[in-house]
């Protein structure tokens, strides 16, 4: 019997926070330079490292939130607010208020850590930025290239989760409006906010304009983040990286093909500009990315590796990833981590206690039995896969089998680190990816199939067919045949990756959980296009320190989608 008892003494506290209150106590939103970092004795290296390690920073806004563990746990908020990842119902799954869609609004703590989390990494980049701006050969210029691709990483991340983009519950025509009870001005309000992503803070910025920073249109925020890109492709070469937690030149050009795709979909969206060259620009990005960085896609048997599969960076599929040591804190806390959330089969966690990770059914039933990523999941009893999954214990008179207590479906891609499912200092020092070059095929043929479907069809095709499954082709003709069938592959290849999500939002794709057998019944929504709640909301507590947000907040989009019975 599996041990999942000893982490319920220090998890019993996720049912008190699982619904919250309002938000009460003034929260500290100052993200200027940290002048005291700057002038630190390890100076350059010390401010370079600090983002990497940021990745996995515990406790930003509050260490008793149990999904405040890091950039991975961004990731897995992303993905539960798809159609791909069902999570079984539990008291233990802090996630609940994502995947459901509640106290999403800017009164609440679920809105603080995100917006907490995206700008203190930004922080960490400025400051190496700062230290470090105006070298430009050397190593010292290979580490300021890396935190200019690192501040774009979350930059471009951010700009998308909180962009306003027209949905089904706020048009083109909506304006804020108070609406959440509050004691705010009421004048303050009545403002378009269209296509508004973020403030852009930097390196430069001063304290009275943090004060007074508006959120800035896409077009001036597609601009900085290309401008920060471009200024990392000169300087990142100036060094050989030591390892996948800083980016290379790959990366960079894996950044601006995910740029590149966001701004030709809001071109496309609203008629400003060549979609259709900006497409052009994410297909030779993605082309770029992947001739450069001698990355090649992962094979079956890396794939499905029960010791090293999706916790071991040294695959040549990995672009940039993220890692974690027994003596981080994240490692330390024993739950508080990418294992602990994402891997059924580590003994210790939060996931195998109660919350299990799901593929969507719908979503398993569309790869086909000849793909070998369908063996990423537990076959329900009676599938013809059933029996072939590759587990990481065979043996059921072992203590340590679990599998006949995990639900359909149940995951088992991210395996705990070095095939250890009951050691947390072991399992949860594991990696995991931030990109891999898989991603940028998938761009290279969507962004082709804009242009010219049957160009992208044949890309997609030739990715599938040479990686994934022999018998592939993609049968579309169409634009939008292709495309679909580019998200689908995508919904496949990246499931738990976090990184779907833009793609339902910058595609305006339904979430439609009703097509899917293991979604608990008060998720079970049904959407027309993109959903609300794929448009963040700011907490509160920045409106009061930042008056350039007043009235300029997304809508509340908590409670208004009823669960289709």
């Amino acid at each position: 019997m599996k041990n999942i008892y000893k982490i319920f003494a220090v998890a019993a506290l996720a049912s008190t926070f699982t619904l919250t209150s309002c938000i009460e106590e003034p929260v500290p939103t100052n993200t200027v330079i940290d002048e005291a970092l700057k002038s630190s004795s390890k100076a350059s290296e010390a401010l370079v490292w600090a983002m990497p390690a940021f990745l996995n920073k515990y406790g930003v806004y509050s260490s008793d939130r149990h999904y405040d563990w890091g950039y991975g746990s961004l990731m897995h908020i992303r993905d539960v607010m798809t159609a791909d990842m069902a999570v079984v119902s539990s008291g233990y799954n802090w996630y609940s208020s994502w995947s459901g869609n509640n106290y999403q609004g800017r009164r609440y703590v679920y809105s603080a850590f995100t917006w907490y989390y995206y700008f203190g990494a930004i922080n960490t980049a400025n400051n190496a930025i700062g230290a470090l701006k105006g070298v430009s050969e050397g190593l010292s210029a290979g580490y300021l290239g890396a935190a200019y691709a690192y501040r774009a990483l979350f930059y471009l991340d951010a700009a998308r989760i909180y962009e306003f983009l027209p949905n089904d519950r706020f048009g083109l025509d909506y304006v804020t409006t108070n609406t959440d009870g509050g004691s705010d001005d009421d004048s303050a309000f009545g403002k378009s906010i269209n296509y508004l992503t973020v403030p852009i803070v930097t390196d430069e910025t001063p304290e009275d304009q943090v004060q007074n920073n508006p959120r800035v249109s896409h077009e001036d925020m597609y601009a900085f983040i290309l401008s920060d890109l471009d200024e990392a492709e000169k300087l990142i070469s100036n060094y050989s990286r030591s390892s996948k937690t800083t980016p290379d030149l790959a990366c960079v050009y894996g950044l601006k093909a995910r740029l590149y795709m966001w701004n030709a979909g809001y071109l496309e969206e609203t008629g400003k500009g060549d979609a259709q060259a900006e497409y052009a620009k994410a297909e030779q990005a993605a082309a770029d990315a992947i001739a450069t960085g001698g990355n090649t896609p992962l094979t079956r048997a890396q794939w499905l590796d029960t010791k090293t599969g999706f916790n071991d960076m040294s695959v040549s599929s990995w672009m940039w990833a993220s890692s974690v040591s027994a003596d981080d804190d994240v490692v330390q806390s024993g739950i508080l981590n990418w294992t602990s959330w994402m891997s059924n089969e580590a003994t210790f966690g939060y996931a195998s206690a109660g919350p299990f990770t799901m593929i969507a059914s719908e979503l398993y039933d569309k790869i086909s039995n000849n793909d070998f990523r369908k063996l990423s999941f537990i076959a329900p009893r009676d599938h013809e896969l059933s029996g072939q999954e590759p587990l990481l214990i065979t043996d059921k008179n072992d203590d340590n089998y679990m599998y006949a207590d995990f639900p359909d479906y149940a995951s088992i891609k991210f395996r705990p680190g070095g095939g250890t499912p009951d050691d947390a200092k072991v399992a949860a020092a594991c990696d995991y990816p931030v990109m891999r070059v898989e991603e940028m095929y998938l761009i290279q043929a969507e962004a082709a199939a804009h242009q010219e479907p049957s160009r992208g069809a044949q890309l997609l095709t030739n990715f599938v067919k040479s990686y994934r499954n022999p018998g592939y082709e993609c049968a579309a003709v169409s634009v939008n045949g292709v495309v679909d069938e580019c998200f689908l592959q995508k919904r496949i290849e990246l499931w738990g990756e976090g990184q779907t999500f833009f793609d339902y939002k910058r595609l305006n794709k339904s979430v439609d959980r009703t097509a899917s057998s293991n979604w608990d019944a008060t998720e079970n929504f049904k959407t027309e296009g993109r959903p609300a709640w794929m448009n963040f909301t700011i907490i509160i507590s920045e409106e009061n320190n930042n008056q350039g947000l007043k009235g300029y907040n997304n809508p509340d989009p908590s409670g208004l989608y009823t669960p289709v019975q």
